[in-house]
């Protein structure tokens, strides 16, 4: 199972939900901080889970005027499932391929100083989305303890990225002179 459709079976688990209200879920959450989950990709993810009978849909009228909504609600496969991938999730490391590799990779076709603009540049959007995790999490304060745990996990690793790359960067300016 990928991260994505774990994130929208475990929404799915919580209550039955129809697709706008999973996206609405996902932006105040913050969950495209930490997973990769696209709003064009909510429906596909949602008619995959079903085709597996991880889930399942009904129409229901929409509150007030408008049209039908499908409402996802988790089958019992389903919640076999999500514990299952929850498991593998908490137990086993994955890897990742962060783009900033790639970058490090084609360090020799570039001249020091726009590798260094570009590296100080990363340096900033790290400070920057650490600022936006952490007012992400004070605004809902008081948060139950997994997404406390969820917020405290992505900025301890946005602090010792930006520490990394302070590094490199020192190391890179002390060979230029």
């Amino acid at each position: 199972m990928t991260n994505a459709e774990l994130a929208i079976l475990s929404l799915v688990s919580e209550a039955p939900r129809h697709g706008y209200e999973i996206e609405q879920i996902i932006e105040e959450r913050g969950m495209r901080d930490w997973t990769e989950i696209g709003f064009s990709s909510i429906y596909y993810l949602l008619k995959k889970l079903e085709k597996s009978d991880l889930i399942k849909s009904q129409l229901v009228p929409a509150e007030g005027r408008g049209p039908k909504r499908r409402v996802y609600q988790i089958t019992p496969d389903g919640n076999n499932a999500i514990i299952s991938a929850t498991l593998e999730a908490l137990s086993t490391p994955k890897h990742t391929f962060p783009s900033i590799l790639l970058g490090l990779a084609n360090l020799p076709i570039l001249s020091q100083a726009p590798a260094l603009e570009a590296l100080r540049s990363y340096r900033d959007g790290l400070t920057e989305r650490a600022g936006d995790v952490a007012m992400k999490a004070e605004s809902q304060r008081p948060l139950p303890d997994h997404v406390e745990m969820l917020f405290s996990y992505s900025l301890m690793m946005l602090k010792a990225e930006k520490k990394w790359i302070e590094n490199v960067i020192l190391i890179m300016e002390e060979k230029r002179h």
